[in-house]
């Protein structure tokens, strides 16, 4: 393993490190070696967990070392014990200043994320490293606790009660073997994450939660959710030891919310009026075992005293919350100071606080330890909770001058109803809606200045978004003296970043509030989303600025139309808001990403929901992340009115050595916090890539985003440009960094990942991606239909692959080539025998039976001369292109619904049965081409009728002209084989040189025919197409690009005005491929692989007939602007 020396300490790490790694491991150490505190942001993708253990614990040994060298130089007394290494060259980290250093000086590591799958991640790098740290993950009864019976009880602080009654009574089992397990070899030196300790515990019969708290006192390093450290309630409750310890806070974006929550409280008259209820309920069962028993004993008539005074104080708590008369819009708002007075009013001060506390907790004790209904008990450990946390601001007077007291009516309407009982009666709650009292702290720097004194070495906080730094360090009220903005191991070719302004109908893209809801801004929004899904390949995040803003615009869609344009290309997963169904949907959503036979998925997904910041959308499954909006705190809130408010004041006041963000400037860092953590989603390591774009006209958006995204931030008036560069940077991207082939689903069951064996195609089994949703996501877990697949292969060929097979195996009766396809299944292609099996198509079914298929290639001779062409020619393609697009634009049971009508139809040859069978076709405006591409199925008596119902369906024929009815026997009769082959070299790619061998019959002088002279009108016909699609004013807007880039020959201004005109409504897009005829030869590849970009696949030349392909010789102008040119001129 590398290793490399860093201020002095050798750091041993996985692999080379590049330089930003080793610029912020150098800062860690620092932040060590000095006692100073830092904060480091590096981007996602950057190993910046990895480097933070490594630096930390190679620093923690190297401190270990130095130690054990002054203790060896002392017993020395000033003798070498190396020649030739003095003992000054050991390290002198171990006098740590003027203090005497001890092994048991040694610093704990107290390492703190958000989520326990955040934890489990890091943990799960840790044993990547060299290093083998006693380690100790901290949670909570809620994931450690594998009593049944605690388990079973729905409210948390209920279990608490419980499992401490069974604790002190020692009638759990689990807990009376915790300190026989305690010594435990493979306990005490594995490297256990949360899931780890449980499965530990069921396994040896121990309990986890109480394991991990005596694993904690020998621990080096201890993980834990950084409300632990921050909420002093759970530090007491968890008994964390802080003096000397080094602080980490990773993912630490989030500590400002926590500081503030943790010191901040909401009292509801629910929560009161659900405490008075429990308090009668004791007092009714004292009064009446009091009356039916003899040995009442003093224990139950002082409970009974101090049930009847908590009553009493809480009634009059009640009241006193109720008797300001509030506004019903805004509420009223107190300097912090003011909850001394309404405490003293209910006598809760300073000298009583104690003995209120402990009565309720006598009294919470009492109610969950006893048999029988459960009682609600959340309002008294609510009271009790705020008196424990809250104890501080009796006697420090920091705390309440920086918050605020508010209080506001109760409006939600969800309270529960009360109980009938005689002696809840009398609680006010019941008659009338209440108040809400509200404690709000508006600085986080509070609760980091209780943590900095409670002696720790140094605190860190990093992450992949903290800018602005300043502002960040500011609000905290402790000095960070060493900080870090790194910069990211990627390369230039591996980002995409564009801020998209305007849709592809011109209408400018915003998310402000006037403008969110209006149906325009959402159908510009709309036809953006699936335009650029279109052109990302595999997996797109589409991030919306909350819930109600994504639901309405999605509903929109709906309605609309633009979300069967997204399905039609990459099916759709949306966020739901509740944990239940999270799992399901981001586990289909990678499911579709990893389908061979699909483009991918589109995942929707709100900024600060989970998607947005505990997932990690590697590789294909997010190659691409589009910002709707930004996400602005409501602004209406009144915490948020207040804490802006709070900024403006403290700005104005300019305290020596503090600056405060105004309110304005703190609102709009909430959203580009938010914004930034979303656009980490995409580019998860270095060899990763994907584009970034934010769809909102706001001009300041460039100056927020991260330093090491903002170099290559493009700003984009035009949508045809986006969509030019979008799919040249995944065209040079894909060429650059090729990614491994998906696997069929087969396959993929022979090979899908299992516990002990990692895939790199599903981020499940990927030794980095170990929280707790990705470790649930194996592929036979979730396919179960691969196993029965396997078994009943056969039933594919049912679908797509028995129509190509039909299509291309059935045996020819004659030599005569088939007029149309359909003829081709009536003549059969059995004369080369089984092996002459082909069908791409099944491949993409089942690659597997497709090997099976494939056999030889059929030669058919033209005309006399012996000159072969492959059996797979340009019909087949058409065919095999065409069912492969309508695969992927239906539901697996329309599909098959065509397929059936096709295999009708060549049985009975009644058009009717193919038309009723195909009428799914005609009821979306997306799949009338796909309705209009079985033309080339129909056989040719039915080819006019089956033109004029097309018209009649789709307002479009299918391009019938009457030699189209004639049979190939009719066709001959009318034209000689000799006259045939003449005619068709006519207008045709064929070089009469090589088909008749030079001969000189051919070369002689000839007339122009009749069917040559159409070539000049096809401009036109294009033209007269254009108008009647996309309008007069944007055909003049083309028409001026086109004459542009004749003087300019600029093909970039030219095609992005091509391809915004044509790609804002599907059924333009033909016309994109039609204009490939007018494309000089020097750009024609350019646009050939633009058009490939867009559609996911090749253009061939089926697309566009030929006799339109090569109208244009090289250098020659485009008819389009001469004809363009004559147009303008007779205007004139």
């Amino acid at each position: 393993m590398p290793s490399l020396t860093l201020k002095g300490v050798t750091v041993n790490f996985p692999f080379t490190p590049y330089d930003c790694q080793k610029d912020y491991m150098g800062k860690v150490i620092e932040c060590l070696q000095k006692k100073e505190n830092g904060v480091l942001e590096s981007p996602t993708g950057t190993g910046k967990t990895l480097c933070l253990l490594c630096a930390t614990l190679a620093w923690r040994e190297h401190f270990k070392d130095t130690i054990s060298a002054r203790k060896i130089a002392e017993k020395l007394q000033g003798q070498e014990m190396f020649s030739s290494t003095p003992m000054s060259s050991w390290g002198t980290a171990a006098t740590d200043g003027a203090t005497p250093v001890y092994y048991t000086d040694i610093p704990k590591i107290i390492y703190a994320s958000r989520t326990h799958s955040q934890l489990a991640q890091v943990i799960g790098e840790l044993k990547n490293t060299s290093y083998s740290p006693k380690v100790c993950v901290l949670g909570s009864r809620e994931q450690l606790c594998i009593n049944q019976e605690v388990m079973r009880q729905e409210s948390n602080h209920v279990k608490v009660h419980m499992c401490r009654g069974k604790v002190s009574t020692r009638s759990c089992v689990y807990y009376n073997n915790v300190e026989e397990r305690t010594t435990d070899r493979d306990l005490v030196n594995s490297i256990l994450d949360v899931e780890d300790l449980v499965k530990f515990g069921n396994k040896q019969r121990v309990c986890p939660y109480y394991l991990s708290r005596s694993l904690k006192q020998q621990a080096d390093v201890i993980f834990m959710p950084y409300n632990y450290l921050l909420d002093p309630k759970s530090r007491r409750a968890h008994n964390i030891e802080l003096n000397g310890a080094v602080v980490i806070f990773d993912e630490a974006h989030n500590v400002e919310k926590t500081c503030e929550e943790s010191t901040s409280f909401d009292l509801t008259p629910y929560d009161v009026a659900s405490a008075v209820s429990a308090v009668d309920k004791l007092l009714v069962e004292q009064a009446t075992e009091a009356s039916a028993s003899e040995d009442f004993n003093v224990e139950n008539l002082s409970s009974g005293q101090n049930a009847h005074k908590g009553t009493n104080m809480l009634l009059d708590l009640e009241a006193v919350i109720d008797s300001y008369d509030v506004p019903s819009d805004k509420g009223l708002t107190k300097a912090g100071i003011f909850i001394y007075e309404l405490l003293e009013r209910v006598q809760l001060t300073y000298s009583s606080k104690t003995a209120v506390y402990e009565a309720l907790e006598q009294i919470i004790g009492h109610l969950t330890g006893r048999p029988g209904i459960f009682l609600n008990t959340s309002g008294l450990q609510k009271l009790a909770d705020i008196i424990q946390v809250k104890a501080p601001m009796f006697t420090v007077t920091t705390s309440v001058c920086l918050s605020q007291v508010h209080i506001h009516r109760d409006n939600s309407y969800h309270k529960k109803a009360q109980s009938t009982d005689v002696w809840a009666s009398h609680s006010s709650s019941s008659k009338k809606p209440g108040n809400i009292l509200s404690y709000w702290c508006f600085s986080p720097g509070f609760s980091m200045q209780d943590l900095k004194s409670q002696g720790v070495r140094c605190i860190i906080l990093t992450s992949g978004t903290l800018s602005p730094l300043s502002s960040f360090t500011c609000e905290m009220r402790i000095p960070f003296p060493v900080s870090l903005e790194n910069s990211h191991v990627i390369e230039r070719d591996q980002i995409f970043v564009g801020i998209v302004e305007r849709g592809p109908d011109g209408v400018p893209l915003s998310s402000a509030f006037d403008r969110r809801f209006l149906p325009e801004n959402m159908a510009s929004l709309g036809n953006t989303v699936a335009n650029l899904s279109r052109v990302v390949p595999d997996g797109l995040l589409v991030f919306f600025p909350s819930f109600p803003l994504m639901e309405k615009t999605l509903d929109f869609w709906r309605t609309n139309g633009h979300a069967e344009r997204i399905e039609s290309v990459k099916p759709m997963f949306v966020e739901p808001k509740g944990k239940g169904t999270f799992n399901e949907v981001i586990d289909g959503y990678y499911q579709k990403v990893n389908d061979p036979t699909s483009k991918g998925g589109t995942f929707f997904a709100v900024c600060r929901g989970k998607a947005s910041e505990g997932l990690d959308f590697a590789d294909t499954f997010g190659r691409g992340v589009i910002i709707t909006g930004l996400p602005f705190p409501p602004k209406m809130d009144p915490r948020v009115i207040l804490k802006m408010q709070f900024l403006d004041e403290m700005s104005r006041r300019k305290a020596p050595g503090l600056k405060y963000l105004s309110g304005q400037e703190w609102y709009k860092q909430q959203a580009f916090r938010a914004v930034n953590q979303a656009i980490g989603r995409v580019i998860r390591h270095k060899d990763d890539y994907g584009a970034i774009l934010l769809c909102d006209q706001r001009s300041d958006m460039q100056a927020q985003l991260p330093s090491w995204v903002r170099p290559y931030v493009r700003l984009y008036e035009s949508f045809g440009n986006v969509i030019r560069d979008v799919s040249q940077f995944f065209r040079v991207a894909n060429k650059l960094r090729p990614v491994a082939e998906k696997k069929s689903a087969a396959r993929s069951h022979e090979a899908a990942c299992s516990p002990d064996t990692p895939s790199p195609a599903a981020p499940s089994c990927s030794s980095s991606q170990r929280t707790n949703t990705q470790k649930a996501k194996q592929l036979d877990a979730h396919l179960p239909s691969l196993k029965r697949r396997r078994l009943h292969e056969h039933s594919v060929a049912n679908g797509m692959a028995r129509i190509c097979i039909e299509y291309e195996s059935e045996a020819q009766e004659g030599p005569r080539r088939p007029a149309n396809l359909l003829d081709a299944l009536e003549q059969g292609a059995h004369r080369g025998g089984a092996a002459n099996h082909l069908s791409t198509l099944s491949l993409q079914c089942d690659k597997r039976m497709a090997d099976e298929l494939r056999g030889g290639k059929r030669k058919i001779k033209l005309v006399q001369e012996q000159v072969h062409v492959s059996g797979d020619g340009s019909s087949g393609g058409r065919v095999k292109a065409f069912l492969a697009e309508m695969k992927r634009s239906l539901s697996q049971f329309n599909f098959e619904r065509v397929i059936r009508a096709l295999q009708t139809y060549k049985k009975s040859d009644e058009l009717e049965a193919l038309l009723a069978g195909a009428a799914v076709l005609a009821e979306d405006a997306n799949t009338h081409r796909l309705l209009r591409g079985l033309y080339q199925f129909v056989r040719p008596h039915h080819k006019k009728s089956f033109d004029e119902r097309c018209q009649q369906l789709t307002g479009r024929g299918c391009g019938y002209k009457p030699d189209h009815s004639l049979s190939v026997e009719e066709k001959k009769a009318l034209v000689p084989r000799t006259a045939v082959a003449v005619s068709s070299s006519a207008c045709s790619q064929l070089d009469t040189q090589q088909l008749n061998r030079g001969g000189a019959h051919l070369n002689q002088p000839r007339a122009p025919e009749a069917g040559c002279a159409s070539k000049r009108d096809v401009p036109a016909a294009f033209l007269a197409d254009v108008k009647k699609a996309i309008g007069e004013e944007k055909s003049t807007l083309l028409f001026q690009a086109l004459q542009s880039y004749k003087k300019s020959d600029n093909y970039d201004d030219m095609v992005g005005t091509v391809v915004s005109v044509f790609t804002e409504r599907d059924e333009d897009f033909i016309l994109l491929i039609r204009f490939s005829m007018f494309i000089p030869a020097r750009h024609k590849k350019r646009y050939r692989d633009m058009l490939d970009a867009l559609q996911g696949q090749s253009v061939s030349a089926a697309d566009v007939p030929a006799v339109r392909e090569d109208q244009q010789r090289p250098g020659e102008e485009p008819d389009v602007l001469v004809q363009n040119r004559k147009a303008s001129s007779s205007c004139c």
